[in-house]
């Protein structure tokens, strides 16, 4: 195994592209480039001397589908969840995971859902700063959106709670999760 570093902006797109938990950045990587493991790498070198693989096309593989409720219990069992101290951070891998798993139901599942004053979701940081004031908007890694952060604990599991029934998650699993916030 070869170690490559990439900056900050680079890391943040390739992470953007995680379909499942526990999913590595060679395996989004392969699956982005479309390489597969043995596939055959011809080498040819530009003219500025500097090397550039060549691949054969990938072989053709089947996609399975998700399994969205494995994958947010796999969050909740994983070494990253149980690392964060904080609730708005537990509630930010909630929100990337989410999306993750249905960007379609998650996008209408975040439009219904607002305060009296307030927008909770928005596509942009200054949506969220002129509907409320002391938002501490946040971006949701992985995701076009932004969230409010500067709400309560429960006002947090609240919003997870509306975004799964909405999204059609059982609601033991919901609870569940809320309960983890």
């Amino acid at each position: 195994m070869k170690t490559i570093e990439v900056d900050e902006e680079l890391y943040r797109y390739i992470a953007s592209h995680t379909q499942h938990i526990g999913e590595s950045a060679s395996d989004i990587l392969r699956r982005m480039l479309k390489f597969s493991a043995g596939q055959h790498v011809a080498e040819a070198t530009t003219g500025s001397g500097v090397s550039v693989a060549k691949e054969t096309p990938p072989a053709k593989t089947e996609s399975r589908p998700q399994d969205r409720v494995r994958a947010v219990r796999e969050l909740l069992l994983s070494d990253e969840y149980a690392e964060q101290k904080r609730a708005v951070n537990r509630f930010m891998l909630v929100l990337s995971t989410l999306y993750c798993l249905d960007p379609k139901a998650f996008g209408e599942a975040t439009e219904s859902l607002h305060g009296r004053t307030r927008v909770y979701f928005a596509g942009n940081q200054q949506t969220l700063i002129q509907n409320g004031t002391h938002t501490k908007p946040k971006h949701v890694p992985g995701t076009p959106y932004w969230v409010i952060t500067n709400t309560n604990t429960g006002r947090k599991r609240s919003m997870v709670e509306h975004l799964m029934l909405s999204m059609q998650f059982p609601v033991e699993l919901t609870e569940k999760v809320c309960g983890t916030i």
